[in-house]
């Protein structure tokens, strides 16, 4: 069974994206972003090399990103109609993902990943 970890970083963004959402949108659509981020978590630990994810390298070695958008369908939740975050992780050794950062799609990842910072475990 493929596994994922949160570092600090990706847990903090995590809770910053719910807590907005919430704040925005009502207490359910926080539930349903809830579910998707789920949803889109299993899914990249399922196939970290997957069609819809990309290597994110540049970044730092071994990073990859996916849009939740992919995984809009595999929420048990009502589906989010625009998903705006990615997530970048890295595969830390065979069935476990490692979830590094959860970051807005506008959002520029070399200032938040890169090669020079080191993600909090």
């Amino acid at each position: 069974m493929a596994r994922y970890r949160l570092t600090r970083s990706a847990r903090r963004d995590i809770a910053s994206i719910l807590r907005t959402s919430e704040e925005r949108h009502g207490r359910e659509a926080r539930i349903r972003y809830a579910a998707l981020l789920l949803a889109a978590f299993r899914r990249v630990a399922a196939d970290p090399e997957g069609p819809s994810t990309s290597d994110r390298s540049a970044l730092r070695p071994g990073i990859r990103s996916f849009h939740i958008r992919y995984s809009r369908d595999e929420s048990r939740e009502t589906p989010v109609a625009n998903p705006v975050h990615v997530i970048f992780y890295r595969a830390v050794q065979p069935g476990l993902v490692e979830i590094v950062r959860v970051l807005h799609d506008r959002m520029e990842p070399s200032r938040h990943i890169g090669r020079g910072r080191q993600e909090e475990e």
